[in-house]
């Protein structure tokens, strides 16, 4: 056994480093001591050394069981740069043909190949069992380990296979490497893996050098992402997007804003994800837009800004990826832009899915969706949810910490929740708690007699958010647990119980409320935007409310808020540059923009100020080429179900394409299609309701105009709305 002074000069040698990291060099050891290793390691903590040093120094050949063949080249490059010898290092997928494969297994069986990278479906090929059973394996390395867990971010059934192949070509130590596993998923990966007793090696989850913060996804969000890239001066960064389509779409925005940007995701050919990685590595572009597809184990230390364009599946998907920031020590930061809708719209992808598959989904959703809407420290938050405490009460590194938080007093309604636990007898989830302390007359409530429980009701004055806000800070404060294994199940710890004979002061952090109504998202708590000029802002809505009386429409129709506050932001002054105003177009700026036009010409003379010179973010012809190709659609009288299968958009996206279209002054008619599906008398009711509507809010819509229990089938109450809103705003506005 090598001593730490002779691994330190073996790791100098090799690899160039003078120090091992954190917990790399009893890792190693572990491993070189023939024994079976789990290691948890945030990103950045240098997992790959903890198997290539002693791959390199054993006799034999490590095989490293890894998910993407980018990050195989991208780790085989590496090696051979540290190696005069080529062969040192290889891989063998799909990409490769018979003759490349061949040479790789020259080099195996000549025993020059310290490390082979092989994924899981390769690893269990028969005739690559057959041929790995010639040689002398040191140990198994399976990278990404989350992958064999269910309730990992990215499970893969393949991975639940390797144990089964490793006995068929031949035991061996195996070390389980990953960045990101609650406890759950670290107990599934040993036990599938077949290591229940390996020694485990878990690194702090702590990244000091990342700022955190939740951003409001608006309408403009292109336009934010662009003006914030651009205010990075060159810094490398990752924007992370759901689907391929908005992948291609924002990074084509990107790059008509004088951005080097490419998209990756796992639709293009394997040639150009591999030279796009390369080109963002050598720094030829500054932004990669990806889908989750890119960025596993991606060795570029200097990413200073992660972007998600949505919010990720899972709090595992989101620390992983925003661990890709900052791996160097220096500056990153992590921003979401946040919306409830595609939450929903996760939520709608796990449909026709197991039972058990769809509530881990659900569970994970609402992990994130917590995280996302809480005012609690965000370091705090992920910390706790990957089993770590920290204890500081700020860590200014975060939005929550960095700007003011509003706390209530959170005593009264803590004992309540505990007390409904216990009296529930520790058998249920947040949710079933929160609808007995509101009073919810269901009928798993009334089924338990649970409507029977003193607590029931006891606190319907207060909305669901901030009685989930109190159970799920009580978990943090270590009065609460929950049960994974058995679907999220509340069980009262020694403190709970505690506190509910000696209950004390409890201050909790009142949540941010996001708004999802109509593509405007409003975060009340402070994070976000306004209009720059709050004097115009005022001045323009009295002009819009002037006008709404003398044409007899309601001010929405004339321009929406979010135009107005955009107007207030960057003085447009002429009807080209109002045109550009998100919500307003060509049509209603001509139609209404020449007394706006001379109010703010006027301020800004008057005022002195100095506008922006490029306030304009240009957007990809295929936006405009979609609206065109809609709207043709739509002259043709084709049913707006087929339109949307065809352009690859699900309803609700396309009534969001259809809103886009009718704010922006142009004129479409839908009548053929409402009067097929929607009863006469319905749409009228809703047109008449937005005759004298203060707001177009959907949500008011929604409680003023009630259910109607004949909606046509495939429609839900919104859509019938949204449906009859693009008429009106059609008709009345344009």
């Amino acid at each position: 056994m090598l001593s730490k002074k002779q691994l330190t000069e073996e790791l100098k040698k090799y690899f160039g480093f003078g120090t091992f990291k954190g917990n790399q060099l009893p890792v190693i050891q572990n491993i070189m001591n023939g024994k079976d290793t789990f290691v948890l390691m945030p990103t950045g903590g240098g997992k790959s050394l903890c198997y290539q040093l002693p791959a390199v120094l054993m006799e034999g050949t490590a095989i490293i069981i890894s998910p993407l063949i980018a990050l195989m080249k991208n780790q085989v490059d590496a090696m051979r740069n540290f190696s005069e010898e080529d062969g040192v290092a290889h891989f063998i997928n799909s990409s490769l043909d018979k003759q490349s494969i061949d040479c790789v297994k020259s080099d195996l069986l000549a025993g020059k190949t310290k490390l082979l990278y092989v994924a899981p479906e390769s690893l269990g090929k028969e005739e690559n069992v057959e041929f790995f059973r010639q040689l002398k394996i040191s140990f198994y390395a399976i990278d990404e380990a989350h992958c064999v867990s269910e309730w990992g971010h990215d499970f893969r059934p393949e991975y639940r296979r390797i144990r089964e192949v490793i006995s068929k070509i031949g035991n061996a130590p195996v070390i389980a490497l990953t960045a990101t596993a609650t406890p759950k998923v670290q107990h599934d990966i040993q036990k599938i893996l077949g290591i229940a007793d390996a020694t485990v090696f878990k690194s702090s989850f702590n990244r000091p050098n990342l700022y955190y913060e939740i951003r409001p996804k608006t309408a403009d969000v292109d336009k934010d992402i662009v003006k914030y890239v651009k205010s990075q001066a060159k810094k490398s960064g990752i924007i992370y997007c759901l689907s391929r389509r908005s992948v291609e779409e924002l990074s084509e925005t990107l790059r008509l804003n004088g951005i080097l940007s490419l998209p990756y995701h796992a639709g293009l050919d394997s040639e150009v994800r591999s030279h796009t990685q390369d080109q963002f590595l050598r720094e030829e572009i500054q932004v990669i837009v990806a889908t989750i597809a890119f960025g596993m184990g991606i060795d570029k230390p200097d990413v200073r800004f992660v972007i998600h364009y949505d919010m990720p599946k899972s709090l595992e998907g989101y620390y992983q990826e925003t661990g890709r920031s900052g791996r160097d020590g220096g500056e990153g930061k992590c921003i979401v832009f946040y919306s409830c809708k595609d939450l929903e719209k996760l939520q709608k992808f796990t449909q026709g899915k197991p039972l058990a598959e769809q509530e881990i989904s659900r569970q994970l959703l609402f992990e994130t969706q917590t995280y996302a809407e809480s005012s609690v420290c965000r370091r705090k938050l992920l910390l706790h949810y990957f089993g770590e405490e920290y204890k500081e009460d700020n860590c200014n590194s975060c939005d929550n910490c960095t700007k003011p938080r509003k706390f209530i007093e959170g005593q009264e309604l803590l004992s309540l929740v505990l007390e409904t636990v216990r009296d529930s007898h520790e058998k249920f989830k947040a949710e079933h708690i929160v609808d007995i302390l509101r009073g919810e007359e269901s009928s798993e409530i009334i089924s338990y007699k649970h409507d029977e429980l003193d607590s029931f009701g006891s606190a319907n004055d207060e909305d669901t958010k901030t009685l989930h806000s109190v159970i799920h800070q009580a978990m943090m404060a270590g009065y609460l647990s929950k049960e994974i294994e058995n679907y999220g199940l509340l069980k009262l710890t020694v403190a709970g119980k505690e506190y509910i004979k000696h209950p004390t002061p409890f201050p909790i952090a009142k949540d941010a409320e996001f708004d999802d109504d109509d593509d405007e998202i409003v975060q009340k708590s402070g994070i976000g935007s306004s209009a720059a000029d709050d004097v115009l802002f005022s001045i323009l809505k009295d002009l819009r409310k002037k006008l709404s009386k003398h044409l007899e429409v309601p001010p929405f129709v004339i321009f929406q808020d979010p135009s107005l506050e955009a107007m207030a932001t960057t003085y447009p002054i002429t009807q080209e540059e109002l045109a550009n105003i998100p919500g307003v177009g060509a049509g209603k700026a001509k139609r209404y923009g020449d007394e706006f036009l001379r109010v703010i010409k006027e301020h800004v003379k008057e005022n002195d100020i100095i506008r922006p010179e490029d306030m304009r973010v240009r957007t990809s012809p295929n936006t405009s080429k979609l609206k065109a190709t809609i709207i043709q659609l739509i002259d043709r009288k084709i049913s707006l179900d087929d339109i949307a299968e065809s352009i690859g958009l699900d309803f609700g996206e396309l009534l969001e394409k259809l809103e886009s279209i009718v704010y922006s002054g142009t004129k479409i008619d839908i009548d053929y299609f409402l009067n097929e599906i929607i009863d006469r008398e319905r749409i009228e009711e809703i047109f008449d309701y937005f005759q004298t509507a203060e707001t177009d809010k959907i949500s008011i819509a929604l409680k003023n105009l009630g259910d109607d229990e004949f909606a046509a089938e495939g429609l839900t109450n919104e859509d019938e709305i949204r449906l009859v809103r693009i008429k009106f705003q059609s008709d009345i506005g344009n």
